[in-house]
């Protein structure tokens, strides 16, 4: 639709005006946001506000500057689509921050993420003190992630795993045919290992500690692998033959899996068998020692690394004069380090891996970096970025999302935390609930106005914040956890009610994941024990909700009974898009193909061949009811639960949606590739998936902040899940920081009162009323504004 005629120019009126949008479930959407505001995009879960924000403004804007970029990149750019709108106006070159569902690699850290590491490398190449005689060392001397700077011994990991002989021998009272090395794998490889130590004349039926030490140590280490031939036992049922068999010590079979293998099972396995210890060399600090050679105020860069930021900056302030090169590189270092610090993160430390780091505390870093950029006149669109923050640290955030907008730019979030809401210039709701039934803009404009708009699951909240219900349930026994000394916990023990709900908040980096994590099934009291965690259910597009949950069995089979796939010979196997046989060869069932953008994250296109449908098509046209299996996997899990509602053949199936639905994620699609989850419905769904399953017994839930990325309506329909779990007699520990969620909870364990080294406490625990009047708390006065409603 294009704008009428009496519109002013649109480069000049001060607003992004939006034609028709059918992105997702967008319902031809008109909307107009100004430009050089804080704009919050909002509505339940899969309401559309993502399609709105990201699907089409920022992927509008990325494909216009790719329309600028050389024919060749763009023609494999516009294989992967651009947005379903009418047209854009009034659009600036845009930004995105998304949530990272990747994870992150062990080499990557504080200093990497924030290129704080780049200006460190400098500082040294050019102003650090060199021993006489030496050589200048270039910046990437300085790098454990270079071969110029790595450490040949730890290839600059820092850390080299090995092993012991009572890690791989557990109970040395078995003999080495009753499994006395555990470390070995099971099965036919494992008789395999014992029947080649057999034919090498070792004593397998004779007790392990029985054995002269000089056999233990070639059995376990030897780095040879000597071949023999094998005559093994003979079966009365089946005649084997001998076969020529190499041998691998138990050390080298465990650091090989552990390298190599690429099943993750596999390798944690291995894992169980090493200890990982401190590089003998480099003592762990991953570089070559003509790089450790040189200082800067007398420290290595190791050491430095080391400092949190905040003494970091102190001592960098200290030795600025040293040199005009000096003054130049700590002034820039001083000016990264105080834009982390203002988001309250200066309690890291450049070397931190960021595999240890909260999702909250990763997207500030994000928004540091972009902070210092500089950028001017540009579309910044966050997602969630207050996510996994205390509701301190979201004013922190709040002030860096005003001084990117005060720099001249225009700041559009995703957002579902009330606070980040009120303290938006315009508002855009979307809904009103999600899927289908979404899809449509309820009020764009400034934040009052949505007082008065029906239909709006944002204005309940918004402006009459629901009084929070308080049960009190007597707890059944304590658990004790602890003492934990880990990361910044340094000897600490705490108690939580067994039969009861129980939150754990603090700000970010206080020490709240790393005292649950210490929760395991070893602890009196505990049961059975369930983490649901917030980790991917997959990486690529051919895993989805239907394959996680199970679902995809109970749906193919539903198939492969029908009449028509019957007549043609198809079983089950044939409805699958993991197989040959039913699926696309083009894409070989995954629906996308990926796209290679050279100077860009690669992304994924539909198949040009299927379409996305994943199947070839004689397996498409077999129909269920009217569906061939592309358009079963591609229904809501609302819509599938009324389209297989009066099948007795597809009870199964709706005992899974109806759990899916009870968590609040009836608007994803069956087929809903992993890749397009987040966080929170990744760890819904993980939940679901436990739902349904028969409990017997006290079991232990843990969760790490599961309202993450869940609008105020969302939240009361989890929580009634989770309130549930503990009338029917289980144990509910939450990591959170709603203060909603928090209030509603039988205990609270606050941790802190800060973060990093000023946190690794208990600071308070009781019942809310009793947390919220504490003192040092710094949970305290968001409580007790909820508490006191």
């Amino acid at each position: 639709m294009s704008l009428p005629p009496s519109s002013p120019d649109p480069r000049h009126d001060g607003f992004v005006r939006v034609r028709g949008a059918r992105e997702h479930n967008l319902k031809g959407v008109d909307v107009d946001v100004p430009r050089d505001v804080l704009a919050v995009f909002t509505g339940v879960s899969g309401s559309g506000k993502s399609s709105l924000a990201f699907g089409t403004i920022y992927a509008e804007a990325q494909r216009r500057y790719f329309e600028s970029v050389a024919p060749y990149a763009r023609r494999l750019i516009h294989q992967a689509g651009a947005p379903k709108v009418g047209s854009i106006s009034g659009l600036p070159p845009a930004v995105s921050l998304q949530q990272s569902r990747s994870a992150p690699t062990s080499r990557s850290s504080v200093g990497t993420v924030t290129t704080l590491s780049n200006s460190l490398r400098m500082l040294y190449s050019r102003a650090g003190d060199y021993p006489p005689g030496a050589e200048r060392l270039d910046s990437d001397s300085f790098s454990p992630n270079t071969a110029a700077g790595a450490c040949p011994h730890c290839h600059g990991l820092g850390q080299v795993h090995r092993t012991t002989e009572e890690l791989l021998v557990p109970d040395p009272s078995l003999s080495i045919r009753e499994g006395a090395i555990a470390a070995w794998p099971g099965g036919w490889q494992g008789k395999n290992l014992r029947d080649v130590l057999d034919a090498l004349g070792y004593d397998v039926d004779r007790p392990w500690r029985e054995l002269a030490q000089e056999d233990r140590d070639w059995i376990l280490f030897t780095d040879e692998q000597p071949v023999v031939t094998v005559h093994p036992v003979r079966d009365a049922d089946r005649i084997q033959r001998p076969y020529q068999g190499t041998y691998m010590s138990a050390n080298r079979y465990v650091l090989k899996t552990f390298a190599d293998s690429k099943s993750q099972t596999l390798r944690a396995k291995a894992e169980k068998f090493l200890r990982s210890e401190p590089c003998p060399v480099c003592g762990g600090a991953r570089l070559r020692p003509e790089a450790l050679a040189v200082t800067f105020g007398g420290r290595t860069i190791a050491e430095t690394a080391r400092l949190p930021l905040t003494e970091l900056a102190e001592i960098l302030a200290a030795h600025e004069g040293d040199s005009e090169t000096a003054r130049v590189l700590t002034d820039d270092l001083r000016a990264r380090i105080a834009t982390i610090t203002d988001l309250g993160l200066g309690y890291l430390s450049p070397d931190r891996p960021t595999p240890t780091l909260s999702s909250g505390e990763l997207q500030r870093l994000r928004l540091a970096t972009q902070l210092r950029s500089g950028l001017f006149g540009v579309v910044y669109v966050l997602d969630e970025p207050s996510a996994g923050l205390h509701p301190a640290d979201t004013e922190s955030l709040l002030t860096v999302l005003d001084r990117l907008k005060e720099a001249g730019n225009s700041v559009f979030v995703v957002e579902h935390q009330l606070d980040v809401m009120r303290h938006a210039d315009w508002l855009v709701d979307v809904g009103p609930l999600a899927g289908e039934h979404g899809g449509q803009v309820l009020h764009s404009g400034p934040v009052a106005e949505l007082r008065g708009v029906e239909g709006s699951a944002t204005a309940r909240f918004l402006f009459d914040e629901p009084r929070v219900e308080r049960r009190v349930r007597e707890p059944r026994g304590r658990l004790k956890v602890g003492p934990v000394t880990r990361h910044n916990l340094h000897d600490v023990t705490a108690e939580l009610p067994l039969g009861a709900f129980t939150a754990v908040t603090g700000v970010s980096g206080s020490g709240k994941s790393t005292l649950i994590g210490a929760i395991t099934e070893d602890l009196p009291g505990v049961g059975r024990l369930v983490v649901v965690d917030q980790k991917p259910i997959g990486r690529t597009p051919r895993s989805n909700l239907a394959t996680y949950t199970g679902l995809f069995d109970v749906v193919r089979k539903v198939f492969a009974n029908t009449e028509e796939a019957k007549e043609r010979g198809y079983g089950v196997g044939r409805f699958s898009f993991n197989v040959a046989g039913g699926r696309c060869e083009t894409c070989q069932g995954e629906g996308f193909i990926s796209v290679e953008l050279l100077f860009l994250p690669s992304t994924y296109a539909p198949c040009p061949e299927c379409g996305g449908a994943r199947y070839n098509q004689p397996t498409l046209d077999v129909t269920y009811r009217g569906r061939n299996i592309a358009e079963v996997l591609d229904l809501t899990v609302e819509s599938a639960a009324d389209f297989f509602a009066d099948d007795d053949a597809a009870r199964t199936i709706l005992r899974s949606l109806r759990t899916l639905l009870d968590v609040g994620l009836g608007y994803l699609r069956l087929g809903q590739p992993a890749t397009e989850l987040s966080g929170g419905e990744a760890q819904r769904i993980k939940l679901a998936s436990e739902l349904q399953r028969a409990r017997r017994g006290h079991t232990l839930y843990l969760l790490d902040e599961p309202t993450t990325g869940l609008h105020p309506a969302d939240v009361e329909v989890l929580l009634r899940q989770l309130h549930g779990l503990v009338d029917a007699g289980h144990s509910v520990v939450v990591v959170e920081h709603d203060m909603a969620v928090v209030a509603g909870a039988d205990w609270v364990i606050d941790m802190g009162p800060g973060g990093g080294d000023a946190g690794g406490q208990v600071v308070v625990a009781g019942p809310p009323a009793v947390v919220a009047a504490d003192p040092v708390s710094r949970t305290a006065p968001y409580l007790q504004r909820l508490l006191g409603r």
